[in-house]
């Protein structure tokens, strides 16, 4: 499995269904020359819902005429894997919780933390219903035009999300949901404004929609607002600025739990999930939910695990402060690299 990000540059916004239906198809007339079950093995990400799979998965079934694992993502009843679509925001909880118990000592978990979360596609909602689960209170959600922070007690409800995830379908606004008449005194609708700097005190913060979605500015403001834990549901969800004002306060322990984990390990509950459904076609079954969810935790705990080990031995943090995370990533993903690369020969 690599690790590469690609796409195309089609909006399918203010497009019909046929038209998003002819253009995956053309896409893969050409995108199938190229991949296969055993030499790249693409997944949805934004814009690509399993609907997207499935007219890409058809069209690569009719230029092959053969059935072939070669998308993951893909639907229940032909060859997708249970847990798939929530895998990567139920995998970016299960890697912040073993920060939190890991920083506290066994002590804490996301019971009664405030979470504010970026985006409001698929690993935004999981996330948020997997924290939910786990005794958080969701305080914000959002999208393209602007974020959605909760007014109550209560937060963002399991119920909202649904919600939410049926207007994602529907390509509509979340402001729709904000002016409702019976949201309107739950939600403040913040037009053209992320999260970060509108979320009053904050516990834990999910980048959870697209790269660069949190400034140098905005991470000092969430530092300013008590914010304990950042980890990347998103690609690259933290501009280096924002990156080195958490590392910054991380070192100087100013606040001692300031502690950010980077997406290639925080978000990797998706790709892993996509081995998993790769393994299961390969094997011609079908995994219970139960099983898959059981290996997606145990990933992300050795995931965290690794980073952390990596850090400790080679980047040891001052007395007192937590270890590098993105330091233990970066030289965890080169090690494996540089490993298999000097024993393939490929080094010469």
């Amino acid at each position: 499995m690599g690790g590469a990000k690609g796409g195309a540059d089609f909006d399918p916004k203010g497009k019909s269904d046929n038209e998003i239906r002819k253009f995956c198809s053309a896409f893969m007339r050409e995108l199938n020359k190229h991949i296969g079950p055993d030499t790249d093995v693409p997944a949805g990400d934004i814009g690509v819902s399993p609907r997207e799979i499935g007219w890409m998965f058809g069209a690569y079934r009719a230029e092959k005429n053969r059935w072939e694992g070669v998308l993951t993502g893909k639907g229940g009843n032909w060859g997708g894997s249970l847990i798939r679509p929530e895998a990567t925001g139920y995998g970016l909880v299960y890697y912040v919780q073993h920060m939190i118990e890991y920083a506290s000592g066994g002590k804490e978990s996301f019971k009664g933390k405030r979470v504010a979360i970026s985006g409001s596609g698929n690993v935004a909602q999981y996330a948020a219903l997997k924290a939910i689960e786990f005794g958080a209170t969701i305080v914000s959600l959002s999208d393209s035009k602007g974020t959605i922070v909760a007014t109550d007690e209560e937060g963002i409800t399991p119920e909202l999300v649904h919600i939410i995830a049926d207007m994602k379908v529907k390509r509509k606004q979340l402001t729709e949901l904000a002016e409702s008449a019976e949201y309107k005194n739950k939600l403040e609708y913040v037009e053209g404004v992320r999260p970060w700097a509108h979320v009053g005190k904050v516990d834990v913060a999910l980048p959870s929609a697209t790269q660069n979605e949190v400034s140098g500015e905005e991470a000092s403001k969430l530092i300013e607002a008590g914010c304990k834990f950042i980890a990347e549901g998103s690609n690259m969800g933290c501009t280096q600025e924002a990156i080195d004002t958490f590392e910054k306060a991380r070192k100087e322990k100013k606040n001692e739990s300031i502690w950010y984990a980077p997406g290639k390990a925080a978000n990797a509950g998706g790709v892993a999930v996509s081995g998993l459904e790769m393994a299961q076609n390969s094997q011609r079954l079908s995994w219970t939910a139960e099983e898959v969810d059981e290996k997606l935790k145990a990933i992300m705990e050795a995931c965290f695990k690794n980073c952390l080990e990596t850090a400790k031995t080679y980047v040891p943090a001052a007395e007192g402060a937590f270890p590098s995370l993105v330091a233990g990533a970066n030289i965890a993903g080169f090690s494996k690299v540089a490993a298999a690369m000097h024993d393939q020969g490929d080094w010469w």
